[in-house]
């Protein structure tokens, strides 16, 4: 077996660990908000307040299906539709306090997991662990997420969200 297929099989593996912390973190929030809802939830927290067809944008989804994703998360009261300040002809979509509560449930539950079992490594597997995920970042095109344990971290979907 190659360097790239063993590396392949090893990024698997550990994105399988990843998804299922992931799952985990959203297991308690889930009969508020489905995956998709989350993920907009998240580009909203991370980006802040936006027009619906940008919000799409960076969601990668037709501006039909953010506005039905918004439709749904403002009747449960996790997003609020405002009047642009600076523009009174435009309409902003942002989260409401409990949109961000929930966001910071989840990544802070998601947050815990991972530190819990990069604890369990060596200092110089962590060092290592670094390198080479900064490193499988950069050659996808990911940019840098924050670090600090109440910043969020956009959840990837495209390099742009």
């Amino acid at each position: 077996m190659d360097d790239v297929e063993a590396v392949t099989g090893a990024v698997l593996t550990a994105s399988r660990l990843l998804v299922a912390i992931s799952a985990r973190s959203l297991a308690s929030v889930e009969d508020r908000v489905t995956l998709p809802q989350f993920r907009l939830l998240v580009v909203l927290s991370t980006h802040g307040a936006a027009k619906l067809v940008l919000l799409a944008e960076r969601l990668a989804v037709s501006p039909s299906t953010a506005m039905r994703m918004v439709d749904r998360l403002i009747a449960v009261g996790l997003v609020d539709r405002r009047t642009n300040p600076g523009n009174r002809r435009e309409t902003e979509l942002r989260l409401t306090s409990e949109g961000a509560r929930i966001v910071d449930e989840v990544m802070t539950k998601r947050r815990g997991e991972i530190s819990t079992i990069v604890e369990r490594l060596a200092p110089e597997q962590r060092a290592a662990l670094i390198a080479a995920l900064n490193a499988f970042s950069e050659a996808g095109g990911e940019p840098d997420a924050p670090s600090g344990p109440v910043e969020l971290h956009p959840l990837g979907w495209t390099s742009g969200t």
